[in-house]
């Protein structure tokens, strides 16, 4: 028997994404499908797949679950996560324009703008090594990591994803390419690490470019915002509102200091949608 599932292709910036309605249609994925369908030459072509289910809390509305094209899970994407709120209201899963969400590392809240942009509350950043985690001895807002002989100056964040952020004096020529992949897998990261270089532009602006965990440099990256921006206020060289400048287009990032949430706003655009045959 032939059984299809509806997909819906969507991205936050260039950051894309095939997501998948888990409430009316139940599906189980295999990393083997997930990694054959985010192929770009021989499937539909995304940096991660993006599940809805059911929420398993009575205080919220949904789940979300995060694949990256490999077919491994992670816990947090914030242009993913603009993605969910615009898709589960496109799609009548909901008429709020307010949600709660539940994710691997907690409970998100995004809200619907009416110009057409998302906000969402990212929860609050965390430091310590364990939270990240990352290999210190202590909670630092820079560390030193020594990488191919060379030693790099890094804050360290963790927004429900671990992220490692440096300052770099311009991230068009920075070697993004070859330290990324160097730092992701860097051995005091045990679970790999999202790679930040940010170039301050003013105290209310950067630039930003991010190697992600097992998906190699995308256009944008949401929480990658997000912990450069809190880096950059923690080391005093940023305000509260940030305008931060990716590949793929613009995201505010807000944050009021430690203890605080980080909000971020930005896009979320269907690009189309479709049918697979299982």
């Amino acid at each position: 028997m032939t059984a299809t599932l509806r997909f819906t292709k969507m991205h936050g910036l260039g950051n894309d994404f095939m997501v998948v309605d888990g409430v009316r249609q139940p599906f189980k994925f295999s990393g083997e499908q997930i990694g054959r369908w985010g192929d770009r030459r021989f499937g539909i072509g995304f940096d991660q797949l993006l599940l809805v289910e059911p929420s398993p809390q009575p205080d919220a509305d949904f789940r979300y679950r995060i694949f990256n094209c490999d077919g491994s899970e992670v816990e947090q994407c914030g242009n993913g996560a603009r993605c969910f709120a615009r898709f589960v209201h496109d799609q009548g899963l909901t008429d709020k324009t307010e949600i709660r969400v539940v994710t691997a590392k907690g409970v998100i809240v995004p809200r619907l703008e009416p110009d057409g942009a998302v906000t969402v509350n990212m929860g609050v950043p965390r430091f310590e090594p364990d939270d990240i985690p990352f290999v210190a001895e202590r909670e630092a807002v820079i560390h030193s990591l020594e990488v191919a002989g060379e030693r790099y100056d890094i804050t360290v964040v963790s927004m429900g994803n671990p992220h490692a952020v440096q300052v770099v004096a311009d991230v068009d020529a920075f070697p993004v390419a070859d330290l990324g992949p160097q730092i992701e897998q860097h051995p005091r990261f045990p679970r790999k690490v999202n790679a930040g270089f940010m170039q301050i532009v003013a105290r209310d602006q950067i630039r930003l470019r991010v190697f992600e965990r097992a998906a190699g440099e995308t256009l944008a990256c949401g929480t990658g915002a997000c912990a450069a921006v809190v880096a950059g206020i923690r080391r005093g060289l940023l305000g509260a509102s940030v305008l931060v400048h990716t590949r793929g287009g613009d995201l505010t990032i807000r944050w009021e200091g430690e203890g605080q949430p980080v909000w971020m706003t930005g896009p979320a655009v269907t690009v189309y949608e479709g049918e697979i045959t299982l």
